[in-house]
């Protein structure tokens, strides 16, 4: 190779290499093909385990991102040109040499329209944050679309739940500003349907760094979403099975959610925001129990002699105390209807953005509250307040 074109060449391979230290987690592979005159060979590189993987002429290397630039020049030492396709999870970058010049060509990796496969975007009147068409893989992965990439009727319901979810996401996530990288904590995460589609929509879709952690107390669930993670080529992800209040970061916690958490865990998935200070913290609760055996209010005590009322009423008053508690650590909360309740009637939402210090107002409204109801909720136990 001229030394010209192999310095012009080394300056292009520098930056991704540095692409390539900062994006492990998203990297995919690179394919390397060596030309001279009718003479070729071919070469790549991708991931093994914690390890990078050089390939060429049948013999395997490990190499470490550093060494990546030393090890395509010293391959490719005997031939002229070469082209190099480099991949990673939403873009590819094809480099070429020719004539004593290199191209670079950058390209975000998006499929078909999303209205060549399906007809659900015209069948519930929305634009969707996750379209069909883009994000193929994560929506079969996850059982919402057919091998024919339609959405199953069975599953245009938990499509929109999903899909509403990332749209509150999305919003949270422009809230905090730019950041390098957003990590997300899943708490009684399941089989991690929506983180799954979360990380596809960070990475793929807003370009953004981003890593998620699952906690879930069933090994089964946990077992599951970690075989899909590696199945699908997602090592921005890690697993735990654990019990909530035992966990204890290794990084920087930036959003915390939780999808239908039942009674208790959806307060201790909101406890774990505030500990680890997260700045967005979306919760949408399950079944409540907690306050239904707890609560007795005697201006309501004609009201409340019918079960299926005080019922209802200990649900409203688990939310809102959970609301007026984040309002109290500090947060700025809304609680609303994220969805119909056509398609679920577990449909409240609390969202939960971190604003200031600690609320003293709003902590005299609960504690006036607990006294007035003969109340103790969880989630004031697991703030420790």
């Amino acid at each position: 190779m001229l030394e010209s074109l192999e310095k012009k060449l080394i300056n292009i391979l520098g930056s991704i290499e540095s692409r390539l230290e900062e994006n492990i987690l998203f990297f995919k592979d690179m394919e390397i093909q060596y030309e001279k005159g009718g003479k070729t060979a071919g070469a790549k590189v991708y991931s093994s385990e914690d390890a990078l993987v050089f390939e060429f002429k049948k013999v395997k290397t490990a190499i470490t991102p550093s060494e990546l630039v030393d090890t395509i020049l010293y391959s490719g030492k005997e031939y002229d040109n070469c082209i190099i396709n480099y991949l990673e999870r939403g873009s590819s970058i094809v480099i070429s040499t020719e004539k004593n010049n290199v191209k670079v060509k950058y390209t975000d990796r998006e499929q078909e329209p999303a209205n060549l496969h399906n007809d659900v975007t015209a069948r519930t009147n929305r634009t969707y944050f996750v379209k069909v068409g883009e994000a193929d893989a994560v929506l079969q992965s996850i059982g919402i679309l057919t091998a024919d990439r339609k959405v199953k009727n069975d599953m245009i319901r938990k499509y929109n739940q999903i899909d509403h979810f990332v749209e509150l996401v999305d919003g949270l996530i422009k809230e905090q500003g730019d950041k390098d990288s957003i990590t997300v904590l899943d708490c009684a995460c399941g089989k991690s349907y929506l983180s799954f589609v979360l990380n596809f929509y960070i990475k793929e879709k807003l370009k953004k760094n981003c890593y998620f952690i699952g906690l879930d107390i069933s090994e089964q669930v946990i077992s599951s979403s970690k075989k899909m993670a590696k199945d699908m080529g997602y090592r921005n992800m890690e697993f735990h099975q654990i019990d909530i209040q035992n966990y204890q970061p290794t990084r920087k916690i930036d959003i915390v959610v939780s999808l239908h958490g039942c009674d208790v865990a959806t307060d201790m998935a909101i406890a774990a925001g505030v500990r680890y200070g997260a700045e967005g913290i979306i919760v949408i609760p399950c079944c409540h129990r907690e306050l239904l055996s707890q609560y007795e209010y005697k201006p309501f005590s004609e009201i409340i002699k019918y079960g299926v009322l005080k019922a209802r009423i200990a649900d409203a008053l688990t939310d809102g105390i959970r609301g007026l508690l984040l309002e109290a650590m500090g947060y700025e909360v809304s609680i609303v209807e994220y969805i119909s309740p056509l398609d679920t009637p577990k449909n409240l939402m609390i969202r939960a953005v971190k604003k200031s210090g600690r609320n003293r107002k709003a902590y005299d409204e609960y504690l006036n509250l607990k006294e007035n109801l003969g109340i103790n909720p969880a989630l004031a136990r697991l703030l420790n307040i």
